[in-house]
């Protein structure tokens, strides 16, 4: 069912599967309340291989190990030789039979998909350039939560369309029958084959996907509005032209109001560029005259902002994919 299997992408799972996973987050998220131990995986040691750097996943990766009751090992960048001195192959059978199991968190999905493949172990895909389905349990939890059930919302995506997190918000929604809306410029929606692959899931589950640079029409009917820093971590691009191109896209009080519902969401998988409280945050004030970007402080601070519940899911996720994979659990038929 789960046992051994690595979490790489949203497509390997069939909607039951992570439906199941959203579902064991809320149980063991209840369970950390109510400071029940649930060491499923106690004596296990993991491996959490991080190329990029991460608050929210190296944070939530390593509470839900020790409260499964294993030990998460950190390697950063200066620590692993992932495709420089070592081939990935090489690297994953050695940390293959040295650890349970690995998180990793970097550029190409390529190397996840590498990792798997030779280390022996179950994988977890902390984020890649492609994906992001750890953050989506968290995401579609998260609403779940709020909302009581998933299907038949609408999520409306808004700014960059294709990165990692547009990608697998478009596709998750499409497998478990929510709505789903990419509002973008041209230039910077998803790419064709994404669209595609979201599109055989959404027939499937009779769901309607749209992909638009319409604004009014993206978000209007929106349960969940939803957005992502405008540029990812590593690309160069010119960061003017990128912040003329998605200003219009801002979540703002007037982009809000196009929902025409009070009852809309906000979501964001952070870090957020609301204020200049940063050092990045103060140099683009500077730059570019400009305190906020991709969301409003007041946005983001509103009672309509679930962005720090969203967050603290992530390690509730975290630990029932881990838990799942990796723990033995009693999980019914499910496929």
């Amino acid at each position: 069912m789960f046992q051994g299997r690595s979490f790489l992408k949203e497509i390997d799972f069939t909607k039951k599967e992570l439906n199941y996973l959203i579902g064991l987050t809320g149980h063991l998220k209840q369970l950390k309340k109510q400071n029940i131990p649930h060491e499923y995986l106690k004596g296990k040691n993991i491996a959490l291989l991080f190329e990029k750097t991460s608050t929210r996943t190296r944070a939530a990766f390593t509470v839900a190990a020790n409260d499964l009751g294993a030990h998460p090992e950190f390697l950063g960048k200066d620590d692993i030789q992932l495709g420089h001195k070592e081939s990935t192959e090489d690297t994953a059978k050695i940390l293959g039979s040295m650890f349970d199991g690995i998180e990793f968190r970097g550029f190409k999905q390529a190397v996840a998909e590498d990792l798997a493949k030779y280390s022996g172990v179950p994988v977890w895909n902390g984020l890649t350039d492609r994906w992001h389905p750890t953050q989506m349990i968290a995401d579609f939890y998260t609403i779940l939560e709020h909302f009581g059930k998933l299907e038949g919302l609408t999520l409306a995506y808004i700014g960059d369309g294709r990165n990692n997190v547009a990608n697998s918000l478009l596709v998750t929604a499409a497998i478990l029958g929510v709505n789903v809306r990419i509002v973008a410029p041209k230039k910077l929606q998803p790419t064709e084959e994404i669209q595609e692959i979201a599109t055989v899931y959404a027939i499937n589950s009779n769901v309607e996907i749209i992909v638009t640079d319409d604004i009014e029409a993206g978000v209007l009917g929106a349960d969940v509005l939803y957005t992502d820093v405008w540029v990812s971590m590593g690309e160069e691009i010119d960061f003017k032209a990128r912040i003329d191109d998605l200003l219009p896209y801002q979540i703002n009080a007037e982009l809000f109001a196009k929902t025409g519902k009070s009852e809309t969401i906000i979501l964001h998988c952070l870090p957020a560029f609301h204020d200049t409280k940063t050092k990045t945050g103060a140099q683009i004030a500077e730059l570019y005259g400009l305190t906020e970007l991709e969301i409003t402080d007041e946005a983001f601070r509103s009672t309509s902002s679930l962005v720090f519940t969203q967050g603290e899911n992530r390690m509730h996720s975290i630990k029932a994919i881990m838990a799942a994979t990796l723990g033995n659990l009693y999980i019914p038929n499910v496929e």
